[in-house]
C-alpha cells in the first residue's frame, strides 16, 4: 500500500514568506506541469484527496481534468500548519525571541502566537494518516510541504513531534512526488 504525497507547485508569495495556511495563488501554467507529469503515472482507481487550499485544490483539479476517472475528496486535516500572527511576514522578520520560544516548546507551543501547535497538527494529520492505513488501497494527496514531514514523522512512529531538532528536515521541492509504503 503506498501514499504518494505531491507537493503543489511554487507560490506567488514573496520568496523568504511564512504562508502556511494562508490561501496564497500559485501560477497556472507550473501547475498545469506539475498535473501532466503525475496524471499519466497515477495507477487507476487511486484515491485523490487534496488539502482545501487553492495551491492544492487547483493542481487536484488538473490532475482530474486530465484523469477524469479519479475521484477527488477534499480533506481539511492535510491542509498546512497554521502559523497564526507570522502568516504573511517574512521568516527573517519574525523576531527571535518569538522563534526561540516555539522551538523551546515544539510540542505545545501555537506557532506565531496565535496559531497551531506542533502537537495539534500532528494529531490533525495523524487521523487523516491513520484513515489512509485503515482503507487499505493507495492514495495521492496533493498537499504541502509541512504535511509531507509530518507524514514522514507518523511513519517512523512519532505521533507528536516534541523538540525541534526531531523535526524532518530534508527539502521538499515545490511539485516533488514522494511515496510512502504502508
Amino acid at each position: 500500500m503506498k501514499l504518494n504525497l505531491v507537493r503543489h507547485a511554487q507560490t506567488t508569495a514573496a520568496t523568504g514568506a511564512c504562508y502556511g495556511r494562508s490561501d496564497v495563488d500559485v501560477t497556472p501554467e507550473a501547475t498545469q506541469a506539475i498535473a501532466e507529469r503525475i496524471a499519466p503515472a497515477l495507477p487507476a482507481g487511486i484515491a485523490l484527496v487534496c488539502s482545501p487550499l487553492r495551491r492544492c485544490a487547483g493542481l487536484a483539479d488538473a490532475i482530474v481534468a486530465l484523469r477524469p476517472e479519479l475521484s477527488l475528496r477534499v480533506d481539511p486535516r492535510i491542509a498546512e500548519m497554521d502559523f497564526g500572527d507570522w502568516e504573511g511576514h517574512a521568516w527573517s522578520a519574525i523576531a527571535r525571541a518569538e522563534f526561540d520560544a516555539w522551538t523551546r516548546d515544539f510540542a505545545d507551543a501555537r506557532a506565531g502566537g496565535t496559531g497551531e501547535s506542533t502537537r495539534a497538527f500532528m494529531q490533525r494529520v495523524g487521523e487523516a494518516y491513520d484513515e489512509w492505513q485503515a482503507a487499505g488501497h493507495d492514495a495521492l494527496w496533493v498537499t504541502h510541504a509541512g504535511v509531507i514531514r509530518a507524514v514522514w514523522a507518523l511513519r517512523e512512529g512519532m505521533r507528536c513531534v516534541e523538540r525541534a531538532d526531531q523535526w524532518p528536515s530534508r527539502p521538499i521541492g515545490f511539485g516533488e512526488w514522494v511515496v510512502v509504503e504502508g
